[in-house]
């Protein structure tokens, strides 16, 4: 697999834009086994995500464990990540918070480190139409309207249900909105009515990348999504699937989707997925160790045998 562009971009270039493409890898928080942030892994896993593909990288999202880490260590892991990356790619940081203030600080310290743009997901507290729309456009005035950001719908974590109706008066209302994260289950009819709606003018074109590990990727990407925003343990598929359904070639992306599906179903486990993954990024050599912070689930001897099972059956196909 070729692995990304290093042409480094300027500061202009490197703004998120709703013409983003490609697999934007959702990073986790590489941890020492004392719990420490572990830098020297951060680098050694961006240059794995870059030489894998990778267009993007996100950092600080639900599976970096990003409520786990201090005002000060999210900030230290947002500058060694842009260290690392060195301009080669767009990075974009999670900043949600529980208040405005804490999002704001964080908003400006990535983009002043270099980030291309932020992430929001809405709290839980929102339950009406009307309350969702008010809380982005608050978060807008909240982190300035020049920062480009990706809006996040998850419900199945957020508990935040967002109609495609909700989410056209989001991106209507805040031109800085450039790209809608989709990780709705099921959703491929939200993107499906989404793009019609793009293509008939009824709402401005966003970039609609797609995450839940990937495990629809092939359908979303023919839905009309434009690639994904996850974290799968083998970001080389992730690639591997979005090239192929660009280039035409359904059979062959469908194929090698299905080779990882049994790991990909595997690391969406509820609770436990990523401790899987970070235990296979370690079994990989991408990261040093497989450390959560607590509270965090520790994997069982059989779950450690069914992964490594699983991971032998990946491997094999593809020698």
């Amino acid at each position: 697999m070729e692995g990304a562009d290093t042409k480094a971009f300027s500061k202009e270039e490197a703004l998120l834009t709703s013409s983003a493409a490609g697999v934007y890898v959702i990073c986790p928080t590489p941890f020492e086994s004392d719990g420490r942030l572990d830098m020297a892994s951060t680098d050694r896993m961006v240059e794995a995500y870059l030489e894998a593909g990778a267009t993007g990288l996100t950092i600080l999202g639900i599976m970096g464990e990003a409520p786990k880490l201090t005002s000060d260590e999210s900030q230290a892991f947002v500058r060694q990540v842009m260290k690392a990356v060195a301009g080669r790619v767009p990075v974009v940081v999670g900043v949600s918070a529980a208040g405005f203030a804490a999002m704001s600080a964080l908003s400006a310290k990535a983009m002043d480190a270099g980030a291309a743009g932020v992430m929001i997901a809405p709290p839980s507290t929102l339950k009406t139409d009307d309350q969702i729309v008010a809380y982005y456009a608050d978060a807008v005035e909240a982190i300035g309207a020049d920062v480009p950001f990706v809006l996040q719908d998850y419900p199945l974590t957020t508990n935040v249900v967002m109609t495609p109706k909700v989410i056209m008066r989001i991106i209507e209302q805040s031109p800085s909105c450039v790209m809608l994260k989709h990780e709705d289950w099921p959703g491929l009819d939200k993107i499906t009515t989404l793009r019609r709606a793009s293509d008939k003018g009824e709402v401005r074109r966003v970039s609609i990348l797609c995450g839940n590990g990937g495990l629809f990727l092939p359908f979303e990407m023919e839905r009309g999504a434009d690639g994904a925003m996850t974290g799968y343990a083998y970001p080389e598929m992730l690639v591997g699937v979005v090239n192929l359904i660009n280039q035409g070639k359904r059979k062959e992306a469908h194929d090698l989707f299905d080779r990882h599906l049994p790991l990909v179903r595997y690391e969406t486990q509820p609770g436990v997925g990523l401790a899987v993954r970070k235990y296979v990024l370690k079994k990989r050599g991408i990261i040093a160790h497989d450390t959560l912070r607590k509270p965090g689930p520790k994997l069982s001897p059989e779950t450690i045998s069914e992964i490594d099972w699983l991971m032998q059956r990946i491997e094999r196909s593809e020698s």
